[in-house]
């Protein structure tokens, strides 16, 4: 068998296999017809949690969706993403609302009333009609914290008006979350420059 032959049968069985898949592929796009507002938990020990959410609201932005991110425990640090964000003002609402990590604050009380106000907010831009994606950013930490009720806050996100799409980031989901949940990505850490003595950086962490 030539070279030349031997190319043009792998090729044949390739482009075989490929209208297979191509056909199968097809079905199965023919199938899913339901459209509907998903709930999204990014959660797990690896980086991205929050750059996955916020890359979604890139794409909302181009199909001229409106989205509120609420971030819960950021805020004392100025960010990339807000700054590309408050560019569009008539799409995107973007709202730190943290003031620090908790081993910062040192004040659990101040932090739950932070957390409330916060959720507040998140409830306020889910029950907002206007309003396509609301993301709720590091909600999962208040969570674990035990700042705000596991119960309360899934039968919120569970009750959210029909089309709404809501994302929650954050280490830790509570398993409430994530059974209620339509897509769950759980981000693990394989390697991280941190540990290697190398500090956050713009453009990469914030």
């Amino acid at each position: 068998m030539t070279d030349a032959t031997a190319d043009a049968d792998l090729n044949a069985k390739h482009n075989a296999k490929m209208a297979k898949i191509q056909t199968a592929r097809a079905k199965m796009m023919a199938e899913r017809q339901i459209e509907k507002g998903l709930l999204i938990v990014n959660t797990g020990t690896g980086k991205g949690k929050t750059t996955a959410a916020l890359g979604m609201v890139c794409r909302a932005i181009g199909h001229g969706q409106k989205v509120a991110v609420i971030q819960f425990v950021k805020g004392a640090l100025k960010t990339g993403e807000k700054v590309v964000f408050d560019a569009f003002p008539d799409q995107v609402e973007f709202k730190p609302m943290g003031e620090g990590f908790t081993w910062d604050t040192q004040d659990r009380a101040r932090d739950i009333a932070v957390a409330r106000e916060a959720w507040d907010a998140v409830k306020a831009r889910i029950a907002d009609p206007e309003i396509d994606m609301v993301v709720a950013d590091e909600l999962n930490i208040v969570l674990r914290y035990e700042y705000l009720p596991v119960d309360e806050v899934v039968a919120a996100i569970v009750g959210r008006p029909e089309g709404k799409h809501v994302i929650v980031t954050g280490r830790n989901a509570p398993q409430a979350l994530i059974d209620a949940a339509d897509l769950v990505t759980d981000m693990t850490l394989v390697k991280h420059p941190f540990r290697s003595g190398v500090k956050a950086q713009a453009g990469i962490e914030f």
